[in-house]
């Protein structure tokens, strides 16, 4: 399977997802960009490590890191290995001493721990052929300056995710709710999708 080599160009507020970001991947010596919508908190944790911040406390990420370390796992590159339904799946492929090791994982953690293992990012060329969109050079001048923005802005304040024991669904009618219940799982917030399904229960 032919990969093609990616590196991160762009964060942006996603313009279909509330409360969403969309990562924008670029091919590295190409002008073809694959994006791909994540949640506020993995954008956040991508940004830290982007520049290089130290947090008081580790994230997730930093966590996992910190883990692979200990026990001598290298990232070797993650994989964005399928595209089924809109949504992407990666590989984290890790190597210790002559092994190696794949772990599936969601795309935006992939991401997260690409920029602390500073490891390559590739995708499958089909998978780029589909969801893959080309630009020019007037626009990547633009996605340079806002990378560094959006880096800056994402660092600088907290993920903008609003609690969910502030969600109240009980105006939502039953087709409401189970469009809801439909982006929930699609998201993979599985904490709100049950939220929305005991609501659900209810009526």
């Amino acid at each position: 399977m032919k990969k093609v080599a990616l590196e991160i160009i762009m964060l942006s507020h996603s313009v279909t997802q509330s409360h969403s970001f969309t990562v924008i991947l670029g091919e590295v010596g190409g002008t073809k960009r694959l994006p791909i919508v994540i949640g506020a908190y993995e954008a956040q944790s991508i940004a830290v490590a982007l520049d290089n911040m130290k947090p008081s406390r580790p994230l997730t990420h930093d966590l996992m890191k910190s883990i692979c370390d200990t026990f001598h796992l290298e990232l070797d590159h993650i994989f964005i290995c399928d595209f089924v339904e809109g949504i992407f799946f990666s590989k984290l492929i890790f190597t210790n001493n002559d092994e190696t090791f794949e772990i599936d994982s969601r795309t935006s953690d992939a991401l997260a721990m690409a920029v602390r293992f500073d490891c390559p990012i590739f995708v499958s060329e089909k998978i780029m052929t589909e969801a893959g969109v080309d630009t020019n050079e007037e626009e990547e001048i633009q996605e340079e300056e806002l990378l560094d923005d959006q880096i800056e802005e994402l660092t600088s304040s907290p993920a903008p995710v609003p609690p969910k024991s502030s969600l109240n669904f009980s105006s939502y009618t039953k087709d409401q709710l189970e469009e809801e219940l439909s982006k929930a799982i699609e998201n993979e917030d599985y904490e709100l999708a049950a939220r929305i399904r005991d609501e659900l229960n209810k009526r």
